[in-house]
């Protein structure tokens, strides 16, 4: 998803994941983290409507070696658990393989549940603590 547009057809579902976001700011946002983080924003698209949303960047680190990282994975409220998680994941899990990715991570709010099932399912294991400072 490159176009303005294509971008912008994805905010009602990323802010239900990101609530702080602003719609109007919301364009520029994906395009600068694409210019400078690599970052790439995958959408499933049914009817005309945004049901899954993915954003994710092919990075490298000591830890790590090549791996592929998913910052954002969110499903439409209105959609959820009708398979359009399972259909997003596996073609992350596909294209992660595809660019001879060592690693596959995410972080998840310990709030988020059911996402932790769905992960869990999908074979991530729970393997480090992430910790945060705010300024």
């Amino acid at each position: 998803m490159n176009s303005s547009s294509d971008i912008l057809k994805t905010f009602q579902t990323v802010s239900q994941l990101r609530p702080h976001l602003r719609e109007d700011e919301f364009v520029n946002t994906i395009n600068r983290l694409i210019n400078t983080n690599h970052y790439q924003l995958v959408a499933v698209i049914e009817n005309d409507e945004v049901t899954a949303v993915a954003g994710y960047r092919i990075t490298e680190s000591l830890a790590w070696g090549k791996y592929f990282y998913v910052d954002d994975l969110i499903t439409s409220e209105n959609h959820r658990k009708k398979g359009y998680a399972q259909i997003l994941w596996n073609w992350l899990i596909n294209d992660a393989k595809l660019n001879n990715c060592e690693q596959f991570h995410l972080d998840s709010g310990v709030q988020r549940y059911d996402a932790h099932r769905f992960y869990l399912k999908n074979s991530l294991n729970i393997t480090c603590h992430h910790f945060q400072l705010n300024f």
